[in-house]
């Protein structure tokens, strides 16, 4: 990712920043936001997505209107960071993540994401190739069940610290994700080394399996 002063097409804003810095780059009702392709709003702790939804229970019957820079006017990003925007929920995922042409995004160290939001961001951004979901610690067998088919062309996929994840999730993979090449499931306790072993043997095309600390284990496996 770029600072503000990098190439055209990218953008990364820290966390003193965000509030000018996304306005910036997203621009305003006067003028059409830059050309993004990449951007990075990563350790963003105070950042809400589309905030006029925390208005729509009492609002007027029509869907409100921005009322500040929103992601929804990059429809040509292809890379996301969101790692440790600990304020987003599934609401605002959903409402927002909608990019057909993603193809990098990191949801890593969010709290309150759950298989609902997971769902729907699989929905939103069906080209992803390379996936952060690490120490998302709510999301489940089920989510990845209804969420993987979504994900055809996933190359690179950390589920690392995914506490509730299980041999069942490693099978819907398997089965979704044929062009994997990089997988993490390290600190997933709920993954065996033999479950590994039977999606090495399933995808052989995949070159890494990082899986410190699966099983009581301590290995990578890498062809």
């Amino acid at each position: 990712m770029y600072g503000p002063g990098g190439p055209a097409g990218a953008a990364e804003l820290g966390p003193g920043r965000v509030g000018w810095g996304l306005a910036q780059a997203l621009g305003s009702g006067h003028r059409a936001p830059a050309p993004l392709a990449s951007l990075s709003l990563a350790y963003c702790a105070s950042l809400k997505l589309h905030q006029e939804l925390e208005h729509q229970a009492s609002g007027p019957k029509e869907p409100p209107q921005p009322q500040g820079p929103s992601l929804l006017m990059l429809r040509a990003l292809q890379e996301l960071d969101l790692t440790a925007c600990s304020k987003l929920t599934d609401a605002s995922l959903a409402k927002v993540l909608r990019f057909p042409q993603l193809r990098q995004l990191s949801l890593s160290l969010l709290p309150a994401l759950t298989d609902k939001g997971l769902v729907a961001v699989a929905k939103g951004c069906p080209s992803l190739e390379d996936l952060v979901l690490s120490h998302c610690s709510l999301l489940s067998d089920e989510g990845w069940a209804q969420a993987a088919s979504s994900w055809p062309r996933l190359r690179h996929l950390n589920l690392s610290s995914c506490s509730q994840l299980t041999e069942q999730t490693l099978d819907t993979i398997g089965q979704a994700c044929k062009q994997l090449r990089m997988l993490d499931v390290s600190m997933c306790p709920g993954i065996s080394m033999a479950a590994i072993r039977y999606f090495q043997a399933q995808l052989p095309q995949v070159a890494c399996i990082q899986s410190r600390f699966v099983g009581g284990a301590d290995l990578t496996l890498t062809l």
